[in-house]
C-alpha cells in the first residue's frame, strides 16, 4: 500500500474521531475510583481506553495542525503544543492506573489511594510530593490547549470552524467541574469528545489538497511576469 498524504490525513481524521468516542464513552462505565475497584476488569478496561483516547487524540489533533499548518500561525502551534501535552499525561497518567496500580495495591494500598485522589478532588497532604500537582496541571492544560487550539481551527476555517468553537467552549465548560460533585463533574468532558469526533470527520471527508498561502506581493509579480 502506497502511503499518501490525503491517506495519512484521512487516517488522522478517524483517529480524532476514534479519540472522541472513546472520550465519550468512559465517562459513562468509569467504574468508582475506590483502592477496591482497582483489580477489577472493568478497572482494566477503562483504563485502556483512556490511553487509546490520548493517544489517538494526539494523532489527529496533529492532523488537524497539519492541515491548518500555514493558516493557523502561532495562536494554532500554542494550542496544539498545549492540547497535545494534555493528551500525553492523560496516556500517561492512565498507563499507571493499567498496570501499576494494580500490581503494587496489595502492598501499598495507601499509595494508590493517594495517586487516585489526584484526580477525584482528594485534599493533597503532600505524600506524593509534586505529583499531587498534576490534576492543576492537566487542568490547565485541557482548559488552554482546548481553547486556544478551537479558536485557531475556527479562525482557519480550514476544517470545520464550528467544531474548534464546540471544542473551545467544552473545554472552558470544564471551570464548573469544582463546583459539580466528582461523578456528575466528569460529564463536562462530553462536549470535547463531540468536538474530536467532529473534527475527525471534517478532516477526513476534506477532498482539497494542501492549502497555501501566497506571499504577499506575488500576485502582482505573478500579473507583471504575465504582461511582459
Amino acid at each position: 500500500m502506497t502511503l499518501t498524504t490525503s491517506k495519512l490525513t484521512r487516517a488522522a481524521g478517524v483517529s480524532a474521531a476514534l479519540s472522541g468516542l472513546l472520550y465519550i464513552t468512559v465517562q459513562f462505565i468509569h467504574p468508582a475510583e475506590t483502592v477496591a475497584s482497582i483489580v477489577t476488569p472493568a478497572w482494566a478496561v477503562v483504563a485502556w481506553m483512556t490511553v487509546a483516547f490520548g493517544v489517538l487524540g494526539l494523532i489527529g489533533i496533529t492532523g488537524v495542525y497539519l492541515r491548518q499548518v500555514t493558516q493557523s500561525g502561532l495562536l494554532g502551534l500554542i494550542g496544539f503544543l498545549i492540547f497535545g501535552t494534555f493528551l500525553l499525561t492523560a496516556a500517561a497518567f492512565s498507563f499507571v492506573e493499567a498496570l501499576v496500580l494494580p500490581a503494587i495495591v496489595k502492598d501499598a494500598p495507601q499509595v494508590v489511594e493517594d495517586i487516585l485522589g489526584i484526580f477525584s478532588g482528594a485534599p493533597a497532604d503532600g505524600s506524593l510530593g509534586a505529583l499531587e500537582a498534576l490534576s492543576t496541571f492537566a487542568f490547565g492544560a485541557y482548559l488552554t490547549g482546548g481553547l486556544v487550539f478551537g479558536l485557531s481551527i475556527f479562525r482557519t476555517r480550514v476544517v470545520s470552524g464550528w467544531a474548534g468553537i464546540l471544542l473551545a467552549a467544552g473545554s472552558v465548560s470544564t471551570l464548573l467541574v469544582p463546583l459539580l460533585p466528582h461523578t456528575v463533574g466528569r460529564f463536562v468532558a462530553v462536549p470535547v469528545g463531540l468536538a474530536l469526533i467532529w473534527l475527525g470527520y471534517s478532516l477526513w471527508a476534506d477532498r482539497r489538497g494542501p492549502v497555501t498561502v501566497s506571499p504577499p506581493g506575488s500576485a502582482a509579480r505573478l500579473d507583471r511576469a504575465a504582461a511582459e
